[in-house]
């Protein structure tokens, strides 16, 4: 074989670093120089670790999760007919639908932790939107876990929850459709979608659909006061109804909002919400649609302007405007709509959004000013 005549310095060094050979005898283990060393273990790294695991802080909206579906806040009829289910045990297919952020997804799995208990880990199979949901998942994956035996709890069936079900291809929908006929004695398939309507009929009809409604600001604020008790965040009353307002009833938004806030300004106050959250002030807002009303368009003209050079982007400004003019007697939230279809299908210009003020004011002034 080879002989291994000359060394480099950083090789030998490089051998008593490591403690190996990469000479012909380079299964040999090098001799420690140390003996103390040697006869005591080193330490491993995952205990040197183990002490920073406390260190590291939960998303509040995963801390504060609901566990048993009594805890989920709002659509109190729907939440009720899943406690008879998992009271009763007899789950049928589910198809939850609703808005982003109203517990479509805590829902399935306060109903799996209930109807399963201990069996929940092997007894589960979760699916969400970030994982490869074509065709060749539901043949293999989810088949291999319809056809896995697991002990459950008398009565019980193996559950499969699949999260954003709407983004599912139409092929692996139909593949799913067959496997949910064959394996219906053992397995149980619960599709939380922002729009049932994506989901194929076939798959529809065997399901019972539950729909989630939006989430009233009285409940958001409820759940936003009681975390705010738990984690001792200092806040005010404009502070909670800038959350409110920028969630738009999206409970899993209020809460991040809330601790981003309080993470970045140590308290919880309106001016502080909209910078995080990076929208424009409503009050700076309402003022363009006062001098709407009062048909003052260079004065309307001047603070939209002023948001435009914030750096505020046309479907940020048009957003927050169709909020504020809902609340706004004498003014048509049509024209603000239809200029917000216009922003989104590419127009986002400043000139939309003047042309959008100068039709508000228009609306305000008296018709005989008009008359040529």
């Amino acid at each position: 074989g080879c002989k291994w005549r000359v060394r480099s310095r950083g090789l030998v060094a490089w051998e008593l670093k490591s403690g190996y050979r990469t000479g012909p005898d380079a299964c040999l283990r090098l001799q420690p120089t140390n003996m103390a060393s040697a006869s005591t273990p080193s330490k491993p790294a995952t205990d040197e670790l183990k002490g920073n695991v406390d260190t590291f802080e939960l998303p509040w909206v995963e801390k504060y999760r609901p566990i048993n579906l009594k805890d989920i806040v709002g659509n109190e009829d729907t939440v009720s007919r899943l406690e008879v289910i998992a009271r009763e045990g007899n789950m049928p297919n589910l198809i939850i639908t609703g808005m982003p952020g109203i517990g479509k997804t805590t829902s399935v799995l306060c109903l799996s932790h209930q109807l399963l208990g201990p069996a929940f880990k092997e007894g589960v199979l979760e699916l969400n939107a970030s994982d490869d949901r074509g065709i060749d998942v539901v043949r293999n994956r989810i088949k291999a876990f319809a056809q896995k035996k697991v002990t459950l709890p008398p009565g019980r069936h193996k559950i499969v929850i699949l999260d954003e079900g709407d983004s599912m291809t139409s092929g692996a929908q139909q593949a799913l459709r067959r496997t949910m006929e064959i394996y219906s004695n053992t397995t149980r398939f619960a599709i939380a979608c922002n729009q049932s309507s994506k989901i194929i009929e076939p798959i529809q009809s065997r399901c019972a659909i539950l729909r989630y409604g939006k989430l009233t600001d009285r409940q958001v604020a409820k759940r936003l006061l009681e975390i705010c008790e738990i984690e001792k965040v200092p806040f005010n009353d404009g502070g909670i109804e800038a959350l409110i307002f920028t969630a738009e009833g999206d409970m899993r938004q209020a809460i991040n909002n809330l601790q981003s806030t309080y993470s970045g300004f140590g308290y919880v106050s309106a001016d502080n919400v909209y910078k995080v959250c990076d929208q424009p002030h409503p009050v700076v807002v309402n003022g363009i649609i006062d001098g709407c009303a009062r048909a003052d368009v260079e004065g309307a003209l001047d603070k939209l302007r002023a948001l435009w050079s914030d750096g505020y982007s046309a479907l940020d400004i048009i957003t927050t405007l169709f909020r504020v003019v809902k609340v706004h007697a004498g003014l048509q939230e049509a024209e603000v709509g239809f200029t917000h279809m216009k922003i989104l299908e590419g127009v986002g210009t400043l000139i939309q959004l003047s042309g959008l003020i100068a039709r508000l004011a228009g609306m305000a002034m008296k018709p005989e000013l008009f008359n040529v």
